[in-house]
């Protein structure tokens, strides 16, 4: 079942026209300037990103005992964030000024990665917060690159093709300067494409005058893209739940899930389960979704979803009045906040930000959840849910599949040899065991949560990092 979608979203030719076809459909089921969450993991909230991301470190680090303070100040900020101004000439004639920007937030393992995103409601905050869970997540799996992120203040549904483009080389004309294949390492992000990444590239190769195909990832097999990176956040996220299940002594055959977000990474996630034997007992998109006590088969959800039906509409194979379904306890329609309160032994957020807060984590009652979004538990919720014994792993280590095989793409793009497709997951499966083995013997060991454990880890590695190159004592007189 799951190689139908790989078949799509993973083929050579296909794979942009299918993920440009499914986010062209996402992006149409939405009303003016709002995105649903089985696109987005972005959330308008009054909870600021930054100081979430900045509250998780100091949580962290106040376990380290030896960190010194001018490594933790460090930290807490980025190294730099740039702003463009992009002038873009638009179809009509007129030229319109899109503001953009790149967080860097620490070089000291490696060149830094993080995605571009183009969304209406990109923030500074945002990048800078998005970037430090970068620097976080590349450290948790231990890959030699820091962190950074980008983002242009666009609503790509507006624009044409050709807008895009020319928006797409301009933003790499206002920062071409600072990033590179060993400085600075793009990728996609919301409403980014491979098409996208491969205009970002040609217009730095026009303008450092050489091929640099590992300046950016994430882009068409046919430009130097890597096999499994489209669904290799979700593949991430599974082989976590894998060794979830071995640590509690779960028999995945009796383990109910729930998944918040049924776009790319959430539907992929909801197939590899399936087919794996797990009950994936509830699902929901920007609609609402459905829970069936019994299990829901996702191919079949994905069917009816790619016709714009209600996804309770699954059985049914079409569009459907869910008004006539038949429902009670064992299947019912819920909402995206009804399906983080359902009884299931693991829940997973995969498309919003902010989605568990004070006000609801005491209501879920999942015995764990896997972050397959990113910032998907506010900092206040984790210490209710630490109460309740709740094990979360975080999305530093659930969805850092994909920045591990965006390292691959680098890697082969630097020596000009590419992986099949199972070479590249024996691979990541490789890595994310060994990080889940880590962070759970952190926990234990200092008897902590995981998140927590996530952070002392990652956060280790790139101070040791920065204490060999001399900056800890750097400003020190």
């Amino acid at each position: 079942m799951i190689e139908t979608l790989k078949g799509c979203l993973g083929s050579t030719t296909a794979h942009d026209s299918c993920y440009i076809r499914y986010i062209s459909y996402l992006v149409s089921e939405q009303k003016e300037g709002k995105l649903g969450s089985a696109i987005t993991p972005q959330i308008m909230s009054d909870i600021n990103p930054f100081e979430s991301a900045q509250k998780q470190i100091k949580t962290a680090a106040k376990k380290l005992n030896d960190l010194e303070n001018s490594l933790l100040e460090q930290i807490l900020q980025p190294m730099r964030v740039l702003e463009v101004n992009i002038p873009v000439r638009m179809h009509d004639g007129t030229t319109k000024v899109f503001k953009g920007f790149r967080s860097q937030h620490n070089d000291a393992k490696g060149p830094m990665k993080g995605g571009i995103r183009f969304h209406p409601s990109v923030t500074r905050d945002e990048v800078m917060a998005l970037s430090v869970w970068m620097t976080m997540k590349c450290a948790t799996v231990n890959i030699p690159l820091g962190g950074g992120k980008g983002g242009v203040i666009c609503n790509p549904k507006e624009m044409s093709e050709g807008e895009i483009e020319r928006l797409s080389r301009g933003y790499i004309r206002g920062i071409y300067k600072y990033i590179g294949p060993t400085q600075d390492v793009p990728a996609p992000d919301v409403y980014t494409t491979p098409q996208i990444m491969a205009w970002m590239n040609d217009e730095y190769e026009v303008l450092v005058g050489e091929k640099s195909p590992g300046m950016i990832t994430g882009k068409p097999l046919e430009l130097g893209g890597a096999k499994g990176r489209s669904t290799a956040t979700a593949q991430g996220g599974f082989y976590c739940i894998e060794k979830l299940a071995e640590k509690m002594g779960w028999d995945k055959y009796d383990t109910t899930i729930a998944i918040q977000g049924f776009g790319n990474a959430g539907s992929v996630m909801a197939m590899l389960l399936h087919d794996a034997g797990y009950r994936v007992v509830a699902i929901t998109d920007s609609k609402g979704g459905v829970y069936n006590k019994a299990g829901i088969d996702p191919s079949k959800a994905l069917d009816v979803k790619s016709q714009k039906a209600h996804l309770a509409c699954y059985e049914e194979g079409q569009v459907c009045d869910i008004t006539k379904l038949k429902q009670g306890k064992d299947f019912r329609t819920i909402n995206n906040d009804e399906v983080l309160e359902l009884d299931v032994d693991i829940l997973v957020p995969a498309a919003l930000e902010n989605v568990i807060t004070k006000k609801n984590a005491k209501k879920i009652k999942a015995k764990a959840i896997i972050e397959l979004a990113n910032g998907p538990t506010t900092p206040d919720a984790d210490k209710e849910l630490v109460k309740q014994k709740v094990v979360v792993v975080p999305d530093i280590l659930a969805n850092a599949g994909g920045v591990t095989v965006s390292y691959f793409e680098q890697v082969q793009n630097s020596y000009n040899y590419y992986w099949e497709e199972d070479e590249t997951l024996a691979k990541l499966k490789k890595i994310m065991d060994e990080a889940f083995e880590t962070v759970w013997e952190m926990k234990d060991k200092e008897k902590v949560d995981m998140r927590t454990a996530a952070y002392m880890v990652a956060i280790k590695r790139v101070t040791d990092a920065m204490r060999f190159r001399g900056r800890a004592k750097r400003f020190v007189e």
